[in-house]
């Protein structure tokens, strides 16, 4: 894709699909006895809110494994569509589409290792953060500065923002609760 190409992708943008570990999170799996410990980066979870509330962008989280941190950062971000345990996240997210009505060519979805590739086959445009799998990076439309866990998830956030034309209206609408 040319970057006009990925750029009127993320305008068109309706759904974001995204992976946790690795996406969300750095990738770590800690334990505390019997209990997951996640670590989430805040500024992803707030451009995921701009996404949700200012773009009106469906958000759904599509992972392989889960815990109950995975599940309370999901409720605390409005996702309504989170999806832990999913063997096959191509079908998973062709269900989220048929349920909301959206179309490939309108889905965002960003995966960093290669059971993320099989989501890549039903977004318009792909991303992966910076750290991503070779084989993942060379699939992706676009890759990510940042890291997954340390604001992959907010850099493209933003990106769909400015593509939308309302990264100045967050902007304005930050500055003046600042005030």
């Amino acid at each position: 894709m040319t970057p006009e190409e990925i750029h009127a992708g993320l305008a068109r943008a309706r759904l974001l699909a995204l992976d946790v570990d690795g996406v969300l999170t750095d990738g770590r799996v800690v334990y505390a006895g019997e209990r997951e410990i996640q670590s989430f980066h805040v500024h992803d979870g707030q451009g995921l809110v701009w996404l949700k509330r200012v773009a009106g962008i469906e958000l759904a989280i599509i992972t392989g494994r889960g815990c109950e941190a995975t599940r309370k950062r999901a409720a605390e971000l409005g996702v309504q569509e989170l999806h832990m345990l999913a063997p096959d996240k191509e079908n998973v997210l062709a269900e989220i589409q048929d349920r909301l009505g959206v179309d490939v060519d309108v889905t965002v979805a960003v995966g960093d290792d290669l059971p993320d590739l099989a989501m890549a086959r039903r977004a318009g445009v792909f991303a992966c953060p910076g750290n991503a799998r070779p084989e993942v990076r060379d699939a992706a439309h676009l890759v990510t500065e940042s890291a997954g866990g340390e604001g992959c998830v907010r850099e493209l956030a933003e990106a769909i923002l400015r593509a939308k034309g309302l990264w100045e209206e967050v902007v304005s609408s930050a500055t003046a609760g600042a005030r």
